[in-house]
């Protein structure tokens, strides 16, 4: 189904499913608010991820390419039907074209607990880390690209596959550790992946900005968030992702400012890129139109 008319228009059914402890996977299609070009106010979903991992027994994710939802659908089938595990899956999908490249060595399990790394950069100097999800990878790993080649700026880029599972283990651990307090803490798995990796983060989601920020806690460094607040409109898929401002260019504007938050970069060479990226720094925030 429309993933905008799973969660917002039969949440009952979907909330009566986990207390059922059905099985099964959910797909929501034509997932996010600037995939689905056209339609609209009424069809695009910001908030399907933040509704999902209200249900307990809801595994949600939301892949970018075909490999990690083979990889998904593979663990939830074996989880579901050989496990016995009473749970299941919202997996959101969608519908735009870009090529899918082969699985890398050794994602299978970053991509089950939430996040692996899709782009190690090379070189010195200034770096950043980039987070992505769904379609919104790509404009994740364009932005890596500008940012290398026109700002003197390496990136790391990270596939985030599902932010609520990533929560949900960090609270496990925080839990875990607070009733533990003579044992070895628990880290949790985002601290882990980015233990002594040099930031700030940045994360795009087209979803809410809620979603990316269940995480922040367990980022280690100055984390800035963009996402689709506000209603959705009919124009194509750049002019969306440019008036939601979850683009490449803002993706890369975020990430020169944040270095400059950290006393890294100077404020004057950021406000040299507001224009060379071709943005307007007076344009209406789009939460308030």
């Amino acid at each position: 189904f429309y993933s905008m008319f799973g969660f917002q228009r039969i949440g009952d059914f979907i909330w009566a499913a986990g207390d059922m402890q059905v099985r099964g996977f959910l797909i929501g299609g034509t997932a996010g608010r600037t995939t689905l070009a056209g339609e609209g106010l009424q069809h695009q979903d910001g908030q399907s991820h933040i509704l999902a991992p209200n249900i307990p027994n809801c595994v949600a994710y939301d892949p970018a390419y075909a490999y990690e939802l083979a990889v998904i659908i593979h663990s939830g089938m074996g989880r579901m039907y050989r496990e016995q595990e009473n749970v299941f899956y919202y997996i959101t999908c969608m519908n735009e074209n870009y090529a899918h490249p082969a699985i890398p060595e050794g994602a299978e399990e970053g991509i089950l607990k939430g996040m692996y790394r899709v782009r190690s950069a090379d070189g010195s100097g200034h770096r950043v880390q980039l987070f992505g999800s769904g379609a919104i990878l790509r404009e994740a790993l364009a932005a890596a690209e500008a940012l290398e080649q026109q700002f003197n700026v390496t990136a790391d880029v990270w596939s985030v596959t599902s932010y609520s599972e990533l929560r949900r283990d960090g609270i496990d651990c925080d839990r875990w550790n607070r009733r533990n307090p003579s044992a070895s803490d628990r880290i949790p798995y985002v601290s882990a992946c980015l233990k002594g990796i040099d930031g700030p983060f940045i994360a795009a989601s087209d979803y809410m900005r809620i979603v990316p920020d269940q995480i922040r806690q367990w980022v280690p460094g100055r984390f800035v968030v963009l996402g689709t607040d506000g209603f959705g409109r009919s124009d194509s898929r750049a002019a969306l992702r440019e008036f939601f401002e979850i683009d490449s260019s803002n993706i890369v504007l975020a990430a020169l400012n944040a270095l400059a938050d950290d006393g890294k970069l100077d404020c004057e060479k950021v406000q040299a890129a507001v224009a060379a990226l071709g943005l307007d720094p007076d344009k209406s925030n789009p939460v308030n139109v």
